[in-house]
């Protein structure tokens, strides 16, 4: 069974911030992520919004971080982990176990689907998560995309440059993405706004999706249907206190249970951002440090 000080689960930009800072700091880290690293980064498309970068595509800062991270010197498992011994203090994967004195979540969240029938099942055959991942498969075609903030914007706007038409379904009256955003959108002639709209059923043949039935009984035929209605926090694994699934933690990033830290997009609060994700990565890694050095305050 392999030691470390800290095990971090989740290499998104606030688990990769805080492996960083402690790294620096000197102590022995462990990053583990079942996925891509980067996390949420890799689905978006264009960044504007990043101190430092006037434009920056998702992707290449999730590499960037990366780089930096094992650079650094920081350990870094691609696993999955499948639970959590909080007694004894260790993470349990397929192919080990590991120690730790502090654990940190940097999970993040998984994107909310519309749960209906059929939806699982045709995921990949005309149902995406990700315009950026999945886009290109549909250039120069009609697609659909469903939900009304800036995520859901923001994949029109990636789409609307390489397919024939986009429509955007949106439950309310409103669009609750930021005004610049709805402003490209506006400007574009090949996009359809489709306010006040749900879909009741999808319409597929055997192998793939044709399109949607909207509750007001119109037919709408697409090749994909693009969803960023929300995400669901990846809390599972954690025990302890919650509030609508996402874990509640103090200012320094501390969660109900003794020695276990969460960061990002995973916890409660009132702003999810990348800027506050990295922020809250480096306070939960600060916290931690002075706590290896002793220092109170």
């Amino acid at each position: 069974m392999e030691e470390y000080k800290v095990i971090i689960i989740g290499a998104g930009i606030s688990g990769m911030s805080c492996a960083i800072y402690l790294k620096r700091a000197g102590i022995s880290t462990l990053l583990i992520e079942n996925n891509a690293p980067g996390g949420q980064l890799n689905k978006i498309n264009v960044i504007e919004n990043y101190p430092g970068y006037e434009e920056v595509n998702g992707t290449d800062l999730a590499m960037k971080l990366y780089s930096q991270v094992m650079n650094s010197g920081v350990d870094y498992v691609s696993c999955e982990v499948e639970k959590v011994d909080y007694e004894k203090k260790k993470v349990i994967t397929l192919e080990n176990t590991y120690s730790y004195s502090y654990l940190v979540f940097a999970t993040g969240r998984r994107e909310r689907l519309l749960n209906l029938s059929h939806e699982e099942e045709f995921l990949g055959r005309g149902i995406s998560l990700c315009a950026t991942c999945d886009g290109a498969l549909y250039r120069g075609r009609d697609v659909m995309v469903v939900g009304g903030g800036n995520s859901a914007v923001s994949e029109v706007l990636y789409l609307a440059n390489i397919c024939r038409r986009v429509y955007l379904v949106v439950r309310k009256s409103t669009l609750r993405a930021e005004a610049i955003l709805k402003d490209r959108l506006l400007a574009l002639d090949n996009v359809i706004l489709l306010k006040d709209s749900e879909i009741s059923k999808y319409l597929y043949d055997s192998e793939k999706i044709k399109g949607v039935l909207l509750v007001d009984g119109r037919e709408i035929l697409v090749d994909c249907i693009f969803l960023a209605i929300g995400s669901i926090p990846n809390s599972e694994l954690f025990p302890g206190e919650k509030q609508d699934g996402y874990i509640k933690v103090l200012e320094n990033g501390k969660s109900s249970i003794d020695s276990v830290y969460a960061c990002g997009d995973v916890t409660f609060k009132r702003v999810y951002q990348l800027i506050t994700a990295s922020n809250d990565g480096v306070m939960v890694a600060s916290d931690i440090i002075d706590k290896c050095l002793g220092v109170e305050f």
